[in-house]
């Protein structure tokens, strides 16, 4: 952008403050600061007010931020016009994708895309579904890619793929007998469950309710952040858990653990989601058909195992 300034004003102020805008611009807070004040002595006015560890706009504040929004959506719009005649794709995208997804599908998809488009600059935040969400509504990324249903009906939600989930357990467990789990059979062992706001616990949870399971009943040991702590809570005996097959892949070949599939069995759509207002720039639309791309092409979809 020709003026940085407007750009990190624009951050703030649709952020509301300035150690949130410093993490997404990846610079550190006294510079955003300092680009904040060099804005604010260009105008002779202050553009923030600051009460108690809070900020908000100033009325002279609002009328740079209206004009910021259609400056840089304008600026947007022109690179990308010219990126079409020129056929030179360059920019920013920030993506936000949940735990499970972060962790074991996006590492391949982003490595191959950073081959094909390198000056293109691809920026990653992880967290559970609720958060990206959030960061989705309030514009702290561009889009994001998720494992659970997302309400908002400002938001513009498009399929990328459908994962397989599937009950693991220690190697030597009694589940190791059946050829299939059900709903009611999980209530008969510990469980280990993600933590509240995780689009895993979400499709769980209604898996469960839609079998007539009280999940109340369900007898949780253990509530725990991401693929990796679940699988080594099963692994150290705390009890049975619901995942993503294609977090224990390394896990199944080793013999660290054993895995059955839920009867019924259960499959969960990933979402990539993004403002449905917002302008899309063509980064953001080359990003979203090279994805899809390898959706068809069975890059992203989840192996479905037929013998466990």
């Amino acid at each position: 952008m020709a003026d940085r300034r407007l750009q990190v004003f624009h951050t703030v102020a649709r952020m509301l403050s300035f150690t949130k805008a410093a993490d997404t611009l990846h610079m550190t807070q006294p510079a955003v600061t300092f680009q904040v004040k060099q804005l604010e002595e260009q105008f002779n006015t202050r553009l923030f007010d600051r009460t108690h560890n809070r900020i908000s706009l100033t009325e002279a504040g609002l009328v740079v931020y209206e004009y910021s929004e259609r400056i840089i959506s304008l600026y947007t719009e022109m690179s990308n016009r010219v990126g079409e005649m020129t056929g030179d794709l360059r920019g920013h995208l920030l993506i936000g994708a949940s735990t499970t997804i972060a962790e074991y599908m996006l590492p391949r998809l982003l490595g191959d895309f950073k081959m094909k488009y390198p000056d293109v600059q691809v920026r990653l935040h992880v967290g559970n579904t609720d958060k990206i969400v959030h960061m989705i509504e309030d514009n702290s990324i561009d889009l994001g890619l998720v494992e659970g249903v997302v309400t908002n009906k400002s938001l513009a939600t498009l399929k990328c793929c459908m994962d397989s989930m599937i009950v693991i357990a220690q190697p030597d467990h009694a589940l190791g007998l059946h050829e299939s789990v059900s709903a009611q059979e999980l209530l008969d062992y510990p469980f280990v469950s993600r933590e509240e706001g995780s689009g895993t616990r979400e499709v769980t949870m209604e898996y469960l309710h839609q079998a007539g399971i009280d999940t109340d009943d369900l007898h949780i040991t253990m509530e725990l952040g991401s693929p990796e702590a679940v699988k080594g809570a099963v692994e150290g005996g705390l009890g049975v858990a619901i995942v993503s097959e294609a977090t224990v892949l390394k896990e199944l070949a080793l013999g660290t653990l054993l895995a059955r599939p839920l009867s019924p069995a259960l499959a969960r759509p990933y979402f990539f989601v993004y403002q449905k207002q917002k302008f899309r720039s063509l980064v953001m639309d080359e990003f979203l058909e090279f994805a899809k791309e390898r959706c068809s092409k069975d890059m992203l979809a989840m192996p479905v195992r037929r013998e466990v």
